[in-house]
């Protein structure tokens, strides 16, 4: 576990030392990149270190390291696009990232049945969640004026599913 943490934080001061490498060396790569909008990058990578830790050896790092990322994702987005209000409902995905965190967790470990029906039943509900709070917030094009009938949909399924 240890000569494992070891490879993946020297290949992390690699990259990290080759990018400010470059940037010295090469200082228009810098306007190139505009690292004034890519600052949700860095908490994209501190989850992808937790992903990487993850698959060398430490299994359960997979859930806060696929929500970290995910998070980062949202947050790069948001900063590239200015679309800042989309938090009343991008939120939902959260749970949904909780979900790709079991899944992998669970993979890892040599369960992945296990995985799929844990880590699945999250991104499903994240993603129910997700597009009913998007339609209701930001309309999602025409379906927006028909959320309820996803709400009736659901409702109905629940009843059909206990049978």
């Amino acid at each position: 576990m240890e000569k494992r943490s070891s490879i993946v934080g020297g290949l992390i001061l690699i990259a990290v030392g080759t990018l400010f490498l470059l940037l010295q060396l090469v200082p228009s790569l810098a306007d190139q990149i505009d690292l004034a909008r890519q600052w949700p990058l860095i908490i994209v990578t501190v989850g992808g270190v937790f992903l990487l830790t993850a698959v060398f050896g430490a299994p359960p790092l997979a859930v806060p390291g696929s929500i970290i990322s995910g998070i980062g994702g949202i947050l790069y987005y948001q900063n590239l696009t200015g679309n800042w209000a989309s938090w009343a409902y991008v939120w939902a995905l959260i749970p949904g990232f909780v979900g790709v965190g079991i899944f992998l967790m669970e993979s890892l470990r040599g369960q992945f049945k296990r995985g799929i029906r844990e880590g699945g039943r999250q991104i499903v509900i994240s993603v129910v969640m997700f597009v009913i709070f998007a339609a209701f917030f930001n309309g999602l094009g025409g379906i927006g004026q028909y959320w309820p009938v996803l709400l009736i949909l659901m409702g109905g399924w629940l009843l059909i599913k206990r049978r």
